[in-house]
């Protein structure tokens, strides 16, 4: 995407869209999806939804992936006994996702398999199919964290929300 399409995008795309492609029921199930799965693992998941970035931010130059470390930090994604939480970063107006692990699962996960479910849930969206993108990608995530870092005998402390955040 040109500065100019990206500068449009943000301008007039993903506001409208949010409400319809992600309403509550959705975030509802979301919710779920991710309090369900974190009983088999010891990570924390969160799930951000955002509609579009400033015309600011825009013009200096952030994108998904450097808007993705910032939501990151700020839901406190890296603040978890184990370091393996991860953020599935949703950016509507660009149509981007990114996913991001803490230190102890990247160092475990290559990005090549974080990437690969990026591009599921680009392909599921891409068909208008919302709610089955984002709980493959939440599942896949799960998988993941279960097969690093199963829970064995000790049940997740669930260290963070398990709601999804509408930014």
């Amino acid at each position: 995407m040109t500065p100019m399409q990206r500068l449009f995008a943000n301008l007039f795309g993903g506001w409208f869209q949010l409400r319809q492609r992600f309403p509550a029921m959705l975030l509802d199930d979301l919710a779920n999806a991710v309090t369900v799965g974190e009983r088999g693992h010891l990570g924390e998941v969160r799930f951000a939804v955002e509609s579009r970035l400033t015309v600011r931010a825009v013009l200096a130059g952030v994108d998904a992936r450097t808007r993705a470390q910032e939501v990151f930090a700020q839901l406190r994604v890296w603040d978890t006994e184990e370091n393996c939480g991860v953020l599935i970063y949703l950016l509507l107006s660009e149509q981007r996702i990114e996913i991001l692990a803490d230190r102890g699962i990247a160092r475990r996960v290559p990005q090549a398999e974080w990437d690969a479910i990026c591009q599921r849930m680009r392909d599921a969206f891409a068909r208008a199919e919302w709610r089955a993108g984002s709980l493959a990608g939440i599942e896949a995530v799960h998988a993941l964290l279960r097969e690093h870092f199963p829970a064995g005998d000790h049940p997740n402390p669930d260290e963070l929300p398990d709601r999804p955040v509408v930014l």
